[in-house]
């Protein structure tokens, strides 16, 4: 089946954010679909006009959309093992099921590195889901062993006492 990839607009929010909750859903992980579905409406609507946010799709011959994934572009500071100036976040990559096992994962990260290269940015950065891990180090990411860590400020239902987040 022939696939073509584009880049995602504001007009695709129904698709980002079905395959934001897909993903997190297929993690097995607990949330509020309503609260997250209009949060991540509300950044959409901000970030991707501001091009801090951008997404591509990945649409099946007859337009359907199969698999999608996108970056937010960092200012980051110059360090000892990276002297660039931004660094590219990869979130959201989702497959749809019917369209699963067929590389359309890899070729949204191709198209994400390929973007990343011509825009000047030297390192991208992710969090693998246990299912992605595999086909991220086949592309080269590794597990690092960050001593970065995650304090929530804003205290929910869920946060007190879930293990999740």
């Amino acid at each position: 089946m022939p696939y073509r990839v584009r880049e995602a607009t504001l007009g695709d929010a129904d698709v980002l954010v079905r395959h934001r909750i897909g993903m997190f859903t297929d993690m097995g992980l607990t949330l509020d679909v309503a609260a997250l579905d209009a949060a991540f409406r509300v950044w959409l609507a901000e970030k991707m006009p501001q091009g801090v946010y951008r997404a591509w799709l990945v649409e099946d011959a007859d337009g359907t959309v199969a698999c999608g994934g996108g970056i937010s572009i960092l200012p980051w500071p110059p360090g000892p093992s990276y002297m660039s100036d931004k660094i590219a976040v990869v979130y959201n990559v989702y497959t749809e099921p019917a369209h699963r096992r067929r590389g359309l994962a890899r070729l949204i990260m191709k198209t994400i590195h390929a973007w990343a290269a011509d825009h000047g940015i030297a390192s991208i950065a992710l969090n693998a889901s246990r299912d992605g891990q595999p086909l991220y180090e086949s592309m080269g990411y590794q597990v690092t062993p960050s001593p970065m860590m995650f304090c929530s400020l804003v205290k929910t239902k869920r946060s007190k006492g879930s293990k999740q987040a």
